[in-house]
């Protein structure tokens, strides 16, 4: 059984919209799909798949760990794919207990034997229990849209997981941890730690959990969703996140490709259907079939990328960006011209687009002015 994770380091860049038509594009090309809603304490997974609100969830099964995990996993509409909601009516349902944890893992396992491809829909930010949910995987998806802040946080998430990672790859006691922990709390909560710093420090006092921790990285590739795009050069700051990767966590992700915006998403929810079987020919589902079918192609056990492929998948994905740009201009004049859209609809779209843009640049500017002012009280940017 495939395991995919689907994280976001900000919360509002799509990730819902992702794994709800990702799994009806998996289904619909035949794989047995489930699909979890684990953005506990704020699940709205079944909004996007069309659903009404559930009766029952993950939080009803973390309630009674001894009830029927398949009480909670329920059938769709589309053949192939079922689905776990998760549960906002429990408080503090999103921070669980390892004993939690333990227990949904173990569910999950089991099923395997029905199961093609599991999607883990989790909740954004950095807390322990999503970390260690997307570290279950190899094969863990970031979604990002361009936005700075959404960049920024993109990279917070995979720093954060890294050092879980780290931390759990070094035995309690063992002279890694101690050192670990000691360096972590001098780069006040892992803000200023670098992987390439630590880890020649670690071989020479223990070799041991240096090779184990090394032997975890390489097995673990996450892969990143550009989400939100308008233009392609805005697909383009995805090798910002890539070369941080590289360069500060000694970790390479995978591209597996860029969606646009399109209103035609809201259309879709206010009529209950994934945007995948509201409209399939629409630019946005385009680009979700391209990505499940590179899901598909590769290997489960595909951990590891060589240079050449990390390459080639960024350059693949900027030549879609420019090829799905272009498809969505001809969409707008055929429309224009068909009169599906007329001279005022085309205003309204651009005004809404304009609003978009000025507030990325209200954005970009209060993170300019964040930065001059700790530059100016003498910090170090990390």
């Amino acid at each position: 059984m495939r395991i995919i994770p689907i994280a976001s380091g900000k919360g509002g860049v799509g990730k819902s919209l992702v794994s709800a038509n990702l799994g009806v594009a998996l289904a619909q090309a035949g794989q047995r799909v489930v699909l979890a809603d684990l953005d506990l304490g704020a699940s709205n997974l079944h909004l996007v798949l069309g659903h009404h609100s559930p009766r029952s969830g993950i939080g009803t099964f973390l309630g009674n760990t001894k009830s029927n995990f398949n009480d909670v996993i329920f059938e769709t509409d589309v053949r192939g794919l079922r689905f776990i909601p998760g549960d906002t009516e429990i408080p503090g349902l999103a921070n669980l207990k390892i004993t939690q944890i333990k227990a949904l893992v173990k569910q999950f396992a089991a099923l395997s034997a029905d199961t093609d491809t599991l999607i883990l829909d989790l909740g954004a930010g950095t807390h322990q229990s999503i970390l260690d949910f997307f570290l279950l995987s190899g094969q863990g998806i970031v979604v990002s849209a361009p936005a700075v802040t959404a960049v920024l946080n993109a990279y917070v998430f995979l720093k954060n997981a890294v050092f879980r990672l780290m931390f759990t790859s070094f035995s309690k006691g063992s002279r890694a941890r101690d050192y670990f922990e000691k360096v972590r709390k001098e780069g006040s909560g892992a803000q200023k730690l670098y992987v390439p710093k630590i880890l020649p420090h670690i071989k020479k006092i223990d070799k041991v959990s240096y090779e184990k921790f090394v032997n975890h990285l390489e097995q673990w590739h996450p892969r990143l969703i550009m989400n939100m795009v308008d233009q392609p050069k805005d697909a383009d700051v995805a090798m910002k996140i890539r070369r941080s990767c590289e360069e500060y966590l000694d970790l390479k992700i995978e591209h597996l490709g860029v969606i646009y915006r399109d209103t035609i998403q809201d259309t879709a929810l206010a009529s209950r259907l994934p945007v995948i079987l509201y409209k399939p020919q629409s630019i946005l589902s385009q680009a979700i079939y391209r990505i499940a079918d590179k899901i598909i192609q590769s290997k489960d056990d595909e951990f590891t990328l060589d240079e050449k492929q990390i390459e080639e998948s960024f350059q693949e994905a900027g030549a879609e960006a420019e090829t799905d740009f272009d498809n969505k201009m001809g969409y707008v004049e055929d429309l224009l011209h068909s009169g599906a859209m007329n001279q005022g609809d085309l205003i309204e779209t651009i005004k809404s687009q304009q609003f978009e843009i000025s507030k990325l640049k209200k954005e970009n500017n209060f993170i300019k002015l964040k930065l001059t002012q700790a530059l100016s009280q003498g910090f170090k940017i990390q």
